[in-house]
């Protein structure tokens, strides 16, 4: 018998209508074992006194996506990468539930045996929501990067959600969007050094939601990098050296500090 759910958020008819799990495989996963699921995650060691970058990635994705490609450039700038795995994506076993998973990227430091003070925390698109959570919770990391990350996601998940059908309303779910996922709080937590990137033409997630991370951040070591090329699902290919720049000039601060 399945756990019980923290959240109505994790019902199947919000998580199972928003999330999109992908089939992708990485080849010799990094397991990460998690209450109700064994995740399957990628580590990639330079150095061990080195950064490493705790990876989230978006909805329709999966970590193999990010693999050799965004990993090697990463190692380039002399960058550990640990890609977070989520529950029923790639070779992770597990329902893809969003209330659930807020738990698994401390799950994955923790198996890594990372320090703290040398993680940098990466959250793309939804995956922004889980990097925030974990800084939230972690406010000791290295730093903290959102790239076409969402402010407040109740407008999308409640787009996506088929509530009527098994008697729920909008007011059953928003309370709990609102208690998971404030964004604004969380970040409001977070003092450490914090990189936007998003694109300029951003016509799923606008840079509106850029904007309003970056308002809401108690960092007083803050930057918004705006990408003028592509949409939300192009912005790091058409945009790579720009991207990658901003990346490595924000790791370059960190460690110079």
């Amino acid at each position: 018998m399945p756990p019980p759910l923290r959240s109505i958020l994790d019902h199947p008819a919000v998580s199972g209508r928003y999330l999109v799990p992908q089939s992708r495989k990485v080849n010799s996963p990094f397991y990460v074992d998690v209450p109700g699921a064994r995740l399957a995650c990628h580590h990639q060691v330079v150095d061990p006194a080195n950064l490493t970058l705790v990876h989230f990635h978006g909805n329709g994705e999966a970590v193999a996506d990010y693999v050799p490609s965004f990993t090697d450039a990463c190692a380039h700038m002399q960058l550990n990468t640990l890609l977070v795995e989520y529950r029923g994506y790639g070779a992770s076993s597990g329902d893809a539930q969003l209330v659930a998973m807020l738990d698994d990227g401390l799950a994955a430091v923790q198996t890594a045996n990372l320090e703290w003070s040398r993680v940098l925390v990466f959250g793309r698109s939804i995956g922004s929501l889980y990097a925030v959570d974990l800084a939230a919770r972690r406010p000791d990391i290295a730093g903290l990067i959102l790239e076409s990350g969402l402010a407040d996601p109740v407008e999308r998940f409640l787009k996506y959600a088929k509530l009527e059908p098994v008697g729920l309303a909008a007011h059953d779910v928003v309370p709990d969007i609102q208690h998971f996922f404030n964004t604004q709080r969380k970040l409001e937590q977070y003092a450490g050094p914090l990189l936007l990137l998003h694109a300029e033409n951003d016509g799923l997630i606008e840079i509106t939601h850029a904007e309003q991370n970056l308002a809401w951040s108690a960092s007083t070591n803050k930057r918004l990098v705006r990408l003028p090329q592509g949409n939300h699902n192009t912005v790091m290919q058409l945009n790579w050296q720009a991207y990658q720049d901003a990346i490595a000039q924000f790791v370059q601060q960190i460690t110079s500090a």
